[in-house]
C-alpha cells in the first residue's frame, strides 16, 4: 500500500511539475533578434526590416522571419510575393530580396485572405517557419513579430533560442502601458532584452523644430524604470514612409539618408551587442 501511494505522488508530483521547454536554435543564423512591440500600431514592422537592413550595411549577412500569421507585413514591404519551393516536401527554401533571405506567411497565402486561425495552428505554422526552414549562412535573422504576449511570443521565449529582444514604442502613455507588460513578459520568460526604440519620436517641419506629436521621452523613462538600454529615437519621416510603401526599405535604398544613419546608430549598438 505504501509502496503504491509512493508512486501515485510520484506520478502527480511529475504531472504538476512545469513544463521544461527544450530552446531550439534556428538553424543556418549565428544569432535570432526579436523585434517586439506588445502594442500594435507604433511602426514595428517598418522599424524591424530597416534595422535588419542596417545591420547588412554594417556586413553582416541578414535573414529577415515574419512572425506575425495574422497580419504578414513582408511582402508589401520588400515588394516580394513570390511562393517559396519546397525541398523534398518537408522544408521550405526562404525567398530573397536585396541580398536579404526572407520567409513569411503571407508568402504562402494570397494577400487578401485572412487568417482564420485558433492558437495550435498559430503555433504550429510558427514551428514550420523557425524549424523547417532553409535558412543558409545568416550572421542574423530579424524576426518581426506580432503585436501582444500572446501564443507567438510564449512560442519564441520558450521553444526559440533567442540572442535578444528589441522593444519598440511610440512615447504616448498608452502604448507605454503595454511596452511596460511586453518587458516584464520577455524577463520572466528569460529573453534578453537589447534595448527600447521610441520610435516616430518627433517630425521635424520645415521651420526647423521638432514637434513631438505623441509626446516626449516616455520610452527613454521607461528603459531606466526597467534598468535597460535605451537604443534611441527615430523620427516621423515621409522618405521612410514612402520608401516603406516602395518595397525598398529606406536603410537600403539610401543609407546615406539622416534618418538611416539612426538606424546605423541603433544597429551599431545590436551588434556590439552580439560580441
Amino acid at each position: 500500500m505504501t509502496e503504491k501511494k509512493e508512486e501515485i505522488d510520484r506520478a502527480l508530483k511529475e504531472k504538476l511539475a512545469p513544463k521544461q521547454f527544450i530552446k531550439h536554435p534556428i538553424n543556418g543564423t549565428k544569432f535570432t533578434v526579436l523585434v517586439s512591440s506588445a502594442k500594435g500600431g507604433v511602426g514595428k514592422s517598418t522599424v524591424a526590416v530597416n534595422l535588419a537592413f542596417a545591420l547588412q550595411n554594417l556586413g553582416m549577412k541578414i535573414g529577415i522571419l515574419d512572425a506575425d500569421v495574422y497580419g504578414p507585413s513582408l511582402p508589401k514591404l520588400i515588394k516580394l510575393n513570390e511562393k517559396p519551393k519546397s525541398e523534398n516536401g518537408k522544408a521550405l527554401i526562404p525567398l530573397e530580396k536585396y541580398n536579404a533571405q526572407c520567409m513569411s506567411m503571407g508568402f504562402l497565402v494570397d494577400e487578401q485572405t485572412p487568417m482564420i486561425w485558433r492558437g495550435p495552428m498559430v503555433i504550429s505554422a510558427l514551428k514550420t517557419m523557425t524549424q523547417k526552414v532553409l535558412w543558409k549562412d545568416r550572421d542574423v535573422i530579424v524576426i518581426d513579430m506580432p503585436p501582444g504576449t500572446g501564443d507567438t511570443q510564449l512560442t519564441f521565449a520558450q521553444e526559440v533560442k533567442v540572442d535578444g529582444a528589441i522593444i519598440v514604442s511610440t512615447p504616448q502613455d498608452l502604448a507605454l502601458l503595454d511596452v511596460k507588460r511586453g518587458i516584464q513578459m520577455f524577463d520572466k520568460t528569460g529573453v534578453k532584452i537589447l534595448g527600447l526604440i521610441d520610435n516616430m519620436s518627433f517630425f521635424k517641419g520645415d521651420d526647423g523644430k521638432e514637434y513631438k506629436i505623441f509626446g516626449e521621452g516616455g520610452v527613454e523613462k521607461t528603459a531606466k524604470e526597467f534598468n535597460k538600454n535605451f537604443l534611441g529615437k527615430i523620427p516621423i519621416h515621409q522618405d521612410l514612409r514612402e520608401a516603406t510603401d516602395k518595397g525598398d526599405p529606406l536603410t537600403h535604398s539610401n543609407p546615406d539618408h539622416e534618418v538611416s544613419k539612426i538606424f546605423k546608430n541603433i544597429a551599431e549598438k545590436i551588434k556590439l551587442a552580439f560580441q
